[in-house]
């Protein structure tokens, strides 16, 4: 098996180190030295920081694009349990004693004004993704009759996104998934509201 250019070494351990640290809190000397890789390999492949940094946000834009195919929009499943998954995945990185890194995407925001403009632009556009993608859901849901016909899911959508963002903050800062479960339970007992019963 070929051995992975220092490029993508870069980018795959960059990643994590970028998860872990926030932008601003990661040097390119940190990035350099987790990879095991010489500090001017970083300068061969990449602009500036922040052409490493949207390259970061565009792999982990990948990584959610698949993790919303797999939930969200998988037909295969009833709608709201799509939902609940895409719910519990965001739940999976507050267990036991990993990391507590959060979403990458929100972490991201919290830096947005000290990224530069077109990182900003990617990290607003891979959550408007995300907002489309529990639009999709939402909608299939009131096709399918579990939600009332009267739900507005493109608003839906976007107070989940930003309900999520916000709970995945604070479990990162609790170290508890308390604040995710809270969120599913509010949404799913309070906020959605299930189509009438046929009579």
């Amino acid at each position: 098996m070929p051995k992975p250019s220092h490029r993508e070494k870069l980018l795959q351990v960059g990643l994590q180190v970028v998860h872990e640290r926030g932008f601003r809190g990661a040097s390119v000397r940190d990035i350099v030295q987790a990879a095991g890789v010489p500090q001017g390999s970083f300068t061969n492949h990449f602009a500036s920081k922040e052409a490493f940094g949207l390259e970061v946000v565009e792999r982990y834009a990948a990584q959610a694009e698949a993790a919303m195919r797999q939930t969200l929009r998988n037909e295969h499943l009833p709608p709201l349990q799509r939902l609940r998954a895409f719910i519990e995945r965001s739940k999976t990185g507050f267990a036991g004693d990993a990391p507590h890194n959060g979403c990458l995407l929100g972490n991201f925001s919290a830096e947005a004004n000290d990224c530069g403009e077109p990182l900003r632009d990617r990290v607003v556009t891979a959550l408007a993704a995300m907002q489309d993608a529990l639009a999709f859901c939402l909608r299939a849901g009131v096709a399918a009759g579990e939600l009332a016909p009267s739900t507005d899911c493109d608003e839906t959508a976007g107070f989940i996104l930003a309900a999520l963002q916000g709970a995945t903050l604070l479990a990162k800062a609790q170290r508890s998934p308390r604040p995710l479960e809270r969120l599913e339970h509010v949404l799913f007992g309070r906020v959605l509201e299930p189509a009438a019963p046929v009579r």
